[in-house]
């Protein structure tokens, strides 16, 4: 099979792109795109996502982590979002459906804007760290070393702790810079390893610094290690809601491969 596609990045989170809408390669297996996303044999990736016709939203996001798991990934989100629009696909209702439901999208400028779920859970763990699900799970921690050798070794060791091994969790480490401003590092399940960066991560990293600074309102930005990120949010009684997770997303290369 010849498989066309693109690679897209946003904010050093690398994508696979294939544009499914006629079906085409709805027979992709999953061991073709884990060897897809393989840095090695493939063509390399956190993550492949296939665009998709929709009938309830202008198109649909099929994302599959490196290891074949699927999943919502918000920087994802955002690359095919610049996807659908170099596509040329029509934009009518501002809409793509994910994984977990619709989500709205805006372009402001060289910014694509995803709006995510509410949240309306934090559980704290101790003072310094908590879990919260932004659409994939995250683990967050407070951290002043933000090197990789530390961000894989706190990763690994509460993603394979008993009470995450099974489903898995992603860890951020999160440096705070001011009570609007943070560092991130993160730690992805399905890719096992580091990455630059991670928008549902990134969404969880500001949502909790805006829990312990008591914040009602505002915007929050995160640098991770492939750039910077920005979320907006609303405080309500049970949590957070308005979510709009914005950076920038751009195509870096296209080609086509062939698949056995």
């Amino acid at each position: 099979m010849l498989v066309q596609f693109e690679k897209y990045q946003g904010a050093g989170n690398d994508f696979i792109m294939i544009d499914n809408r006629s079906g085409k390669y709805n027979t992709l297996g999953i061991e073709q795109i884990t060897w897809m996303c393989s840095r090695h044999y493939g063509i390399g990736s956190d993550g492949l996502i296939l665009l998709n016709e929709s009938p309830v939203a202008d198109f649909d996001m099929d994302f599959y982590n490196p290891d074949g798991s699927k999943s919502f990934c918000g920087n994802g989100a955002r690359c095919v979002v610049a996807f659908a629009k170099a596509l040329g696909v029509e934009a009518t209702t501002h809409t793509f459906k994910a994984i977990d439901g619709i989500h709205e999208y805006v372009l402001e400028d060289t910014s694509i804007g995803i709006h995510m779920g509410d949240v309306n859970h934090i559980e704290l763990v101790g003072i310094d760290s908590a879990f919260l699900n932004t659409g994939s799970p995250h683990y967050i921690t407070l951290s002043d070393d933000l090197g990789t050798e530390n961000t894989l070794a706190i990763g690994r060791e509460i993603r394979y702790s008993a009470k995450y091994k099974q489903d898995g969790v992603n860890v951020n480490l999160v440096q705070i810079k001011t009570s609007h401003e943070i560092n991130i590092a993160t730690y992805e399940r399905g890719v096992e390893g580091e990455t630059l960066a991670c928008g549902t991560g990134a969404t969880a990293c500001a949502l909790f610094l805006a829990f312990r600074n008591e914040l009602t309102q505002g915007t929050v930005i995160v640098n991770a290690k492939g750039g910077k990120l920005a979320v907006r949010f609303a405080r309500n009684e049970t949590g957070f809601e308005h979510i709009w997770l914005l950076g920038p997303a751009s195509s870096v290369f296209n080609g086509e491969i062939v698949l056995s």
